[in-house]
């Protein structure tokens, strides 16, 4: 390797990559050094072009290497979960996108597990009642989906809206957490 590519290799940030089979599909997850910052709906065949495209555009350039090890908590805590056993996550995360998007994302970890708001109630929780439809855009930018609980935002009266992975699998996940939430309230827990 010359001297000028190997000075391009060291401005490249490292991202590892992996794949997670799930209850709602294949999910591919990335990660920097920093944390978890990428999950996808798909396998990594199917989400390669969104997720180098997302990648660029946040991170720059990069250098991909598929490390088991490096996403081995992120895997062993979504399991956790997608088998209710697990309601809060304590990953470290690495979220790329405007102040106002990492606002929304940060209300968004304090919807309750088992519940769900509204879009005007996270709007009014950023500060800005009239962003609404800032809100809808931020959560559908948010690159960790179901550790970041996009799934538990809903419209005016109930309704369900928008969903990177798709309105089935948000109904699944607002289902499983419902699910579990009936459990501990007749007292049967999952240790």
């Amino acid at each position: 390797m010359n001297k000028l590519a190997e000075a391009g290799a060291s401005n490249r940030t490292a991202v590892y990559y992996g794949e997670l089979e799930s209850p709602i599909g294949p999910l591919t997850l990335c990660a920097t050094d920093l944390g978890l910052c990428l999950i996808k709906f798909g396998s990594l065949a199917e989400t390669r072009e969104s997720m180098n495209k997302w990648l660029k555009l946040q991170v720059g350039a990069v250098e991909l290497r598929p490390d088991e090890e490096k996403l081995a908590e992120a895997k062993h805590q979504l399991t956790a979960y997608f088998a209710g056993a697990l309601r809060e996550f304590t990953l470290p995360l690495d979220m790329r996108g405007t102040p106002f998007q990492r606002q929304v994302w940060g209300a968004l970890l304090t919807i309750p597990y088992g519940e769900s708001a509204s879009y005007k109630e996270i709007a009014l929780a950023v500060g800005n009642q009239q962003a609404v439809r800032a809100v809808g855009g931020a959560n559908n930018r948010n690159p960790v989906p179901v550790i970041v609980p996009c799934h538990r935002v809903i419209g005016a009266a109930g309704a369900l809206v928008g969903y990177a992975g798709g309105l089935a699998v948000k109904s699944r996940l607002l289902e499983l957490e419902a699910g579990q939430s009936a459990q501990d309230q007749t007292g049967i827990y999952l240790f």
